[in-house]
């Protein structure tokens, strides 16, 4: 695991369960920290838990993304704070080993599997070299 990776996990603030007005990102954000830090020093000081106020998941509440530098970013949605945060848990752990944090759906435990809304591959800049000729 890259120690000097910066880790996040961001969590839907503004999305609401079908027909109700709680905004479950909320309880998600406390939940996932306090499971993140009861997991001990294999992930506590690698990932920051933060919110954002949308990420377009309205439809699948919550939304939930992975992302470090110089790794695939993740997107999952229709997560579940009371019955998720283990399987969130479990993919930050694995995600932090993942040197380029590519991994099939089969490797991603649980609902994790199916709720993928999106892999979106780390950006790789590049500058091509411009030939300057002096007259």
């Amino acid at each position: 695991m890259d120690r000097h990776q910066n880790h996040r996990i961001t969590v839907c603030t503004s999305c609401t369960h079908t027909g109700k007005t709680c905004r479950p990102g909320f309880a998600l954000i406390q939940k996932l920290r306090a499971a993140i830090e009861a997991a001990g020093p294999a992930i506590t000081e690698e990932f920051e838990v933060s919110g954002v106020a949308c990420m377009a998941g309205c439809d699948r509440p919550c939304t939930v993304a992975y992302q470090a530098s110089r790794k695939a970013t993740y997107l999952f949605g229709d997560i579940d704070p009371e019955v998720d945060v283990d399987d969130l848990v479990t993919f930050a752990q694995s995600y932090a080993d993942l040197h380029d944090g590519w991994c099939a759906s089969g490797e991603r435990p649980g609902k994790l599997r199916v709720s993928t809304l999106a892999r979106i591959p780390s950006a790789m800049i590049a500058v091509e070299a411009s030939t300057v000729r002096a007259t």
